[in-house]
């Protein structure tokens, strides 16, 4: 179960008219320098214009701006509540036997995934079940049986019982975005579209779990994509879309850049339990009004020096 890094840890409602002067922390080395941008929480069917709004006085020529995949999704409204869904035999046997119990302690120890997420897998609460069954209506069992992260479906900055999935057409988003920069600021950028499931290597092949990627890396592997990578290298972010052709590997050097600024933006909300203990509660019970009093950070400008 995947969850973005947006939250951070500055509770003040944004004044409108200032963009990105709350604790922001810029990072420089010799080629590149970030700038993250901060922004209210968007709400479902609500414009990423402001995203735009925010950046406008920050981007230069040349810039790229690096937009997290989850508040791009969300504007669009891709938000689905999993209760509605009755598990199946399969998805409860998917849950409590092959997550839980085959990975959270035989797999994952095995192949060596993060301690963090065989902790998590061995305390799945029974809500996991609905999850995997809407994951296996709509992605099919390759992604069902990937123990977490399945289908980049995000758990968190959303209400309730509600997973957002990822973005529709984000080539035309990143194309849109580009278009308002230019045509409204007179600013040439490239605008790319990352999700924080990773992308591998693997004998000179770049790959991912997840269902979109940039041309240049297989994507919609599932779990055959998350075992394989056990045995490579992980190369970083994975590009959903960029508004110019570049190449595969700066474009993920890119996308890396920013997610290590975005990090050093926020407080470490790296799972759907940090966000449990965050909001000191269930999860179920987080609302739209708790999402809003947390400032976010849905971009980050990247710049090369």
């Amino acid at each position: 179960m995947k969850t973005s890094s947006n939250l951070l840890s500055n509770n003040k409602e944004l004044d409108d008219g200032s963009p990105n002067t709350y604790n922001s922390q810029n990072i420089t080395n010799e080629q590149y320098k970030t700038i993250p941008i901060k922004t209210n929480y968007i709400k479902p069917e609500e414009s990423y214009d402001i995203i735009i709004h925010r950046a406008s006085k920050l981007l230069k020529n040349g810039d790229f701006l690096v937009v997290s995949e989850t508040p791009i999704a969300i504007s669009q409204g891709r938000l689905v509540d999993e209760m509605e869904y009755k598990p199946s035999i399969i998805s409860i046997l998917i849950t409590e036997l092959w997550s839980k119990y085959l990975w959270g302690y035989i797999l994952g120890p095995i192949l060596k995934i993060k301690k963090r997420t065989i902790k998590n897998l061995r305390k799945l609460p029974t809500e996991a079940r609905y999850h995997k069954q809407f994951i296996l209506e709509n992605y099919g069992i390759k992604h069902a049986l990937k123990p977490a992260s399945e289908a980049g479906v995000d758990l968190s900055n959303v209400p309730g019982t509600q997973v957002c999935l990822l973005p529709t057409d984000p080539e035309l988003v990143v194309q849109d975005i580009s278009d308002k920069i230019r045509f409204n600021l007179n600013k040439n950028v490239t605008v790319m579209i990352i999700d924080t499931d990773v992308t591998y290597q693997l004998l000179g092949m770049k790959f991912t779990s997840i269902p979109i990627a940039i041309p240049g890396i297989k994507k919609d592997l599932g779990v055959i994509g998350y075992v394989l990578g056990r045995w490579g290298k992980i190369r970083g972010p994975t590009p959903l879309a960029v508004s110019k052709l570049q190449n595969v590997d700066e474009s993920i050097n890119i996308a890396k850049i920013a997610e290590e600024c975005q990090k050093k933006n926020n407080i470490n909300v790296e799972t759907v339990y940090d966000m449990k203990k965050m909001f000191n509660g269930e999860i179920t019970n987080v609302t739209i009004e708790m999402l809003e009093s947390i400032e976010h950070t849905p971009a980050i400008i990247v710049r090369k020096l």
